[in-house]
């Protein structure tokens, strides 16, 4: 990957509906050699895909929470049953798996703390291999879907 490559990306990031057309006049190539990177980043699985980016309060989903999972059981078979359960479950917008404590780290975007307690109670305390559950309502998001640095940090040896 080089720089031009590093600048299609950071264009996309910033504007995933610009046209291979405006891609190669802002990278400064014809289209032909633009497209081909464009796909080959696409291959590689550089470019996962293409989304719109949602405002979750116009959707009526304002209240996100921030909840810590803790498991009582670690072993293989718990630890795919219960990611695959989370997968399944609407309201998580977003879940980590963690070294450490807590082991699990899930956004979830409801429309008010009734139906997060809903969901909370109904859907996730209910996963197998849950000991605990700790919740945080988020304040306000401040830094949110930001692009990936164009470039990397220099090593120092």
């Amino acid at each position: 990957m080089d720089a031009i490559d590093r600048n299609i990306i950071a264009l996309l990031e910033a504007d995933g509906r610009l046209t291979v057309t405006e891609l190669a006049q802002r990278v400064g190539l014809s289209a032909a050699p633009v497209h081909r990177r464009l796909r080959e980043l696409e291959r590689a699985g550089t470019i996962r895909g293409y989304r719109a980016i949602v405002d979750p309060a116009a959707l009526g989903l304002g209240f996100e929470v921030l909840v810590s999972v803790t498991m009582d059981r670690e072993d293989a078979a718990t630890i795919e049953e219960f990611e695959r359960g989370l997968a399944g479950v609407a309201e998580v917008r977003h879940a980590e798996r963690l070294f450490g404590d807590p082991d699990y780290v899930v956004r979830v975007a409801t429309a008010d703390p009734e139906a997060y307690r809903r969901v909370r109670d109904e859907k996730l305390a209910t996963l197998p291999g849950v000991r605990r559950l700790t919740s945080t309502i988020v304040m306000k998001n401040v830094v949110d879907e930001r692009p990936y640095p164009r470039r990397l940090p220099r090593q120092r040896g």
